[in-house]
């Protein structure tokens, strides 16, 4: 790639054509409106319920009653449309995140963007892995080749040169590349044909399938019983119309459509958590995952270590110069040419920080002498494969006469290159060794001729190579990761560290981190084992040297076999596969390839080991916080079922009419929504081992706990309220202070539900200021209800005294005894 940058299109030009022409990007026609939301919230059987009951209101004559349930239905839906538009917004923010980037030039400097802010004649820097942004020519082309089977249908890459067509879509698969953009979104080949971008959806997942179970197991038990009920009321006491009220009531009591709802609030907005650490969410399912995760296999460079490469020794026929010692300032001349032929075997403006290391230090001690090359051209480039992990420059000199040759790459393979003998090869594994030993990660470098006028040849091993020497490199290890890899290891999290390194240097750095790193296979091993073998190895080996990427599928197909939930970082396009497989992959945001991006679940935006292990924090975090809040909606279900249908069993005037289940959904929804997921979780949760893939959502003993707070409360109301019916009091006046017993039950049921397993003092601890809100919202709202005689005489309330008010919302708060002998005896079985 040409060192000489074009200048590009200016910001404030590129600005301009964003605002004029919009962004580059296909399908935002398909994004739901608020409009389209609406219409979506409308057809929620709630609403219909609640519709139904209106028309039953008129059908009896009671206007007033038919106009306040329609007030509840627009409030209703107004509090749904908000918390729908609040996921969708966090999924468009999660979809602009993790689109496919474009390293453009803008007055003359690189600058990585979204690739939706790509505009036409933007200038594009190409390089293998990347998805092309936009339909463009091309200015330089190094080897480049494209998969266009998207728009062709055809699988088989297609070179490019320079002036050819690149197209929106088409991924590189190899070489490098600059393109001027000619087209953007709609304009392009791509946007012509139809085609649009992928958005993030939640596909099916054990956890939608468990709570789509059960709330149709809930559904049809509920419509059951509300027919039973509405038969019931028409025998005993007449009235059809009055009985398919009462049916109807007790639906909407039944009818668990939080459920669902929960869920997805719950991972959209778990996902924005997730993003503040610097981690993008691809696919919502991976975050119910992170909890199950019980191996976490990492890269090396760049996750484990600073990815902030220095040169650090020079080997050169066996002496090792540090480069510590180069107190004087001067290189010694015997180490010239190692350093020289290391430059010539890197790219001309590196991006890779051991090439930039290369040229850091080259032009630090090698200035204004002979072994720097500015006017020399690169003729051809041999790049690095699977099979052989070395790359060649080809370079014609400015002055004439043979072609020059530079190589690097692995030790064993530059000594394969350079056809050493025995002894040869092991002086070289054993000067590498020593310098892997200390942590450095080693590249060997040769150099050969070409004769000019002779055809190039296809394969880097017909070439005449000669041993230069060989160059090890620092990388540091980040100072916070030995503390995330122990508290992995309390989590039940076992870490595997995969590495196309030499032995010694994984070792050393893998023993620094406190990876288990008494055993190390290699490539070469794994290659040489049956499924079954390797299944074996893979059980007690934590450190793997010189994988190769497809390597990486097998070690990650191998580790599920033993019945592993496996997560996996990687970057480039080889590395895909193995992150398609894993349970949930793990992009390189920084260094990691386009393709390597779209087979991944999770990306990081900064690449962290640290910010894995607080992405799994917090996945563990919002399932807890999830089954919490389910738990709660089936307690706070059970009075409203009880209260519905004990009344008319006891020939007591009914407690609760539509309206009244109408306000309490106001309050459950925001309790469930909000409340629970703003928790900050318990903070023993990774001390506790990753959950099991056969665990329900909900345990028996959660789902007792649930049916028992939630009939105590039942008991509790309706036993009061029969009590004031008994004693005469009116029944306006005994279903009001029912009322607010039941509402202020079902608020203090908050309190134990978001600690669960905790003491009962600490379940007041580090309350959520939104939770706070929320409580104090309902509480507000039940005075006004219960206290002024307009709202009151809407819910068919007589407003009680302020003695009886306070009494009835003592023995609603008082329930918190109830619950918390109902934790203890629960946790004493358990």
């Amino acid at each position: 790639m040409s060192a000489d940058l074009p200048r590009g299109l200016t910001h404030a030009d590129a600005a301009a054509r964003l605002a004029a022409e919009g962004p580059n990007e296909l399908g935002a026609e398909q994004r739901r409106s608020l409009l389209g939301i609406a219409a979506e919230v409308a057809r929620e059987p709630m609403f219909l319920l609640l519709i139904g009951a209106g028309a039953l209101y008129l059908a009896m004559g009671d206007a007033r009653e038919a106009l306040i349930l329609l007030g509840f239905v627009l409030i209703i839906m107004a509090v749904t449309i908000l918390q729908e538009r609040r996921t969708d917004n966090a999924l468009e923010a999660l979809r602009d995140l993790t689109s496919p980037r474009a390293l453009v030039i803008r007055d003359g400097s690189p600058l990585r963007i979204a690739g939706r802010e790509v505009v036409r004649d933007d200038v594009l820097i190409l390089t293998e892995g990347d998805r092309v942004p936009a339909d463009g020519l091309l200015l330089q082309a190094h080897e480049l080749a494209s998969d266009e089977s998207m728009l062709t249908g055809e699988s088989e890459p297609v070179a490019k040169d320079p002036g050819d067509a690149a197209f929106a879509g088409t991924l590189l698969v190899r070489g490098q590349g600059m393109m001027r953009v000619t087209a953007i979104g709609a304009a392009t080949e791509l946007g012509r044909i139809g085609k649009s971008l992928r958005d993030i959806t939640i596909a099916t997942s054990p956890l939608r399938e468990e709570i789509g179970r059960l709330t149709r197991r809930l559904a049809v038990f509920g419509i059951g019983l509300c027919l039973a009920l509405a038969l019931t009321y028409w025998i005993l006491r007449g009235g059809w119309l009055e009985g398919l009220l009462a049916g109807i009531t007790l639906a909407m009591a039944v009818l668990p459509q939080e459920f669902p709802v929960i869920m997805i609030i719950f991972l959209a907005l778990g996902a924005r958590r997730i993003a503040v650490q610097r981690v993008l969410t691809r696919r919502l399912n991976a975050i119910e995952t992170l909890g199950e995760t019980t191996v976490l296999c990492v890269d090396k460079t760049g996750t484990l270590t600073e990815n902030r490469m220095a040169l650090a020794a020079l080997c050169v026929e066996g002496e090792i110069l540090e480069t510590d010692a180069l107190a004087s300032g001067e290189l010694p001349e015997r180490y010239h040419e190692l350093l020289e032929y290391a430059v010539l075997a890197s790219e001309i403006d590196p991006h890779d920080p051991m090439e930039s290391a290369f040229h850091r230090f080259a032009h630090q001690y090698l200035a204004n002498t002979e072994h720097l090359h500015p006017q020399w051209s690169l003729a051809r480039e041999y790049e690095l494969s699977p099979e052989l992990l070395a790359m060649s420059h080809l370079w014609r000199r400015d002055a004439g006469g043979a072609h020059v040759v530079a190589t690097k790459g692995a030790p064993e393979a530059i000594a394969e290159l350079c056809h050493l003998d025995e002894a040869g090869q092991r002086r070289v594994s054993g000067e590498a060794e020593l310098l892997a030993g200390r942590g450095l990660r080693v590249l060997g470098v040769a150099k050969a001729k070409a004769a000019p006028g002779e055809r190039l040849p296809d394969i880097q091993h017909d070439f005449d190579f000669a041993f230069i020497g060989m160059v090890g490199l620092a990388d540091p290890l980040r100072a916070e990761v030995p503390g995330a890899v122990a508290e992995c290891h309390r989590a039940g999290i076992r870490v595997v560290m995969m590495t196309g390194d030499y032995p010694h240097t994984a070792q050393a750095i893998a023993e620094s981190a406190g990876i288990d790193s008494r055993e190390v296979l290699t490539g070469s091993d794994l290659s040489s084992l049956d499924a079954a073998t390797l299944a074996q190895r893979v059980a007690v080996c934590d450190v793997f040297a010189r994988v190769a990427p497809q390597q990486k599928l097998a070690i990650v197909a191998a580790l599920q076999e033993n019945g592993e939930v496996v997560a996996m970082t990687g970057d480039g396009v080889n590395d895909a596969p193995a992150l398609k497989a894993a349970h949930i992959g793990i992009a390189m945001g920084k260094r990691g390839t386009d393709v390597a991006r779209e087979a991944a679940s999770l990306v990081l935006l900064e690449d962290d080991f640290t910010a894995i292990v607080a992405a799994i924090r917090l996945g563990r975090r919002i399932f807890a916080n999830l089954r919490q809040a389910l738990v709660y909606t089936l307690a706070v279900h059970i009075p409203v079922i009880g209260l519905s249908v004990l009344p008319l069993i006891f020939g007591m005037p009914l407690i609760l009419a539509p309206i009244h289940i109408a306000f309490l959904e106001l309050v459950i929804d925001p309790a469930c929504s909000i409340v629970f997921e703003a928790e900050a979780g318990d903070p023993r949760l990774m001390d506790q081992p990753p959950r099991s893939t056969n665990e329900s959502l909900l345990s028996l003993r959660q789902v007792i706990l649930a049916l028992a707070q939630g009939g105590s409360v039942t008991l509790v109301v309706a036993a009061y309220y029969g009590w004031l019916v008994a004693s005469g009091a009116v029944a306006g006046e005994a279903r009001a202070l029912a009322f607010i017993v039941l509402v202020t039950a079902n608020a203090a049921l908050i309190f134990p539900t978001r600690r669960a397993g905790s003491a009962w003092h600490e379940m007041f601890a580090d309350l959520p200021s939104v939770s706070a809100w929320v409580l104090g919202g309902t509480f507000v709202a039940l005075a006004l209800i219960a206290g002024v005689p307009v709202i009151a005489a809407a819910f068919s309330f007589q407003l009680p005294s302020l003695a009886d008010g306070g009494l009835a919302f003592g023995i609603g708060v008082g329930m918190l005894v109830f619950f918390e002998i109902g934790k203890a005896l629960t946790r004493q079985r358990r």
